[in-house]
């Protein structure tokens, strides 16, 4: 199976989560890596995953795994 790359121009290293965003309820989501092909969902590598930023007002919700 192939990595997945990063949705950020100029990025090369491997998604490891997936990012989508609400406009009407201005928040964006993200978690794991979703399923491959999703026009509307965006997939981003550690360092921009660490990074994201919205708008002012906006929620941004964590989807975290559980790991014991």
């Amino acid at each position: 199976m192939k990595a997945r790359l990063c949705s950020k121009v100029g990025c090369s290293r491997e998604a490891i989560a997936t990012l989508t965003y609400d406009y009407s309820d201005q928040m964006a989501a993200v978690g794991p890596l979703g399923p491959a092909g999703n026009p509307h969902a965006h997939d981003l590598c550690l360092q921009h995953y660490e990074r994201l930023s919205v708008p002012k007002g906006w929620l941004i919700v964590r989807h975290e795994t559980l790991q014991s």
